[in-house]
């Protein structure tokens, strides 16, 4: 159950990534799990081939990857606002196909293993042996959906983010830079797939295959609701323990497929998601 919950947790903070940018742009960024691919590659690099010390490591990789986000929103994906849909969702899958290009020529094909002061640590507490790199997840993600919701809360910057995503032309009526606000919730929603990349990189390894997370991490976002950030963690620790207690008690095969099965259920109950809302028009 804790590993569910660990791996839930990365799942969660991908969704969360995902509602981040669609609340704000209406953007579905299906190159999420590439972010955070390209997130565990630049620690691992930072760790390995420079020698930084793995706190270090982690927050130049995350701030890079940020940065990274912004960048791209404001050269490549500003200018498709207002496009229809499909060619929005075809550009980002183009873009993950690049990453995953990029991530192969620079760092190979090989499968890495990135050394944290967690690996190969346990502790044993009422007979059962608990991973020090499960616990790290899941206190990260905890963490950092504390400081997120401060830094919304809080701060003028997260409330303007807030009103921007919420209406843009009112914000941008009431003096709040709105392009500006886009491209910083860009950067928050990449970071935060970096940390991800990082906190799961001990767990899965360090490969060009790990952004497919990002796949589960959608039906995660789907499932709690997409545009609700409470339900894009909801969604993705149900994604985790599903798929963990599908291994365990099913047959062979069904652990790669029952996330999605209870997503087609709850769809066609609730097609809204756990946590979303109907939006209604009057005309």
């Amino acid at each position: 159950m804790l590993n569910g919950v660990a791996v839930g947790c990365i799942y969660g903070l991908v969704a969360l990534g995902f509602v981040l940018i669609y609340k704000a742009t209406e953007l579905v960024n299906f190159a999420q799990g590439e972010l955070m691919m390209l997130g565990a590659f630049t620690c691992y690099m930072f760790v390995v081939w420079y020698g930084f010390g793995y706190w270090v490591a982690f927050a130049a990789a995350v701030a890079t990857v940020g940065l990274f986000g912004a960048v791209l929103d404001t050269v490549v994906l500003r200018r498709v606002l207002g496009q229809p849909q499909f060619a929005v969702v075809m550009l980002t899958i183009g873009l993950a196909a690049i990453f995953r290009s990029f991530a192969s020529i620079t760092w190979g094909s090989e499968i890495y293993t990135l050394p944290t002061p967690f690996s190969a640590r346990t502790t044993r507490i009422g007979g059962i042996t608990v991973s020090h790199e499960y616990v790290s997840i899941i206190v990260g993600t905890i963490v950092l959906c504390a400081v997120l919701y401060a830094f919304f809360t809080y701060t003028k910057v997260g409330v303007a983010m807030q009103a921007a995503s919420q209406n843009q032309l009112a914000a941008y009526y009431m003096g709040i830079p709105v392009k500006l606000m886009g491209s910083l919730i860009w950067a928050i929603a990449a970071g935060v797939a970096a940390i991800a990349g990082v906190l799961l990189a001990p767990v899965s390894l360090v490969d060009t295959n790990l952004g497919f997370v990002g796949l589960k991490a959608f039906a995660a976002a789907v499932l709690g609701g997409f545009g609700s950030i409470p339900g894009a963690l909801v969604g993705g620790l149900t994604i985790g323990l599903i798929e963990l207690l599908s291994g365990t008690y099913l047959p062979q095969g069904f652990k790669d497929v029952a996330a999605y099965l209870v997503l087609l259920l709850v769809l066609a109950v609730r097609p809204q998601g756990m946590f979303g809302t109907v939006g209604r028009k009057k005309v």
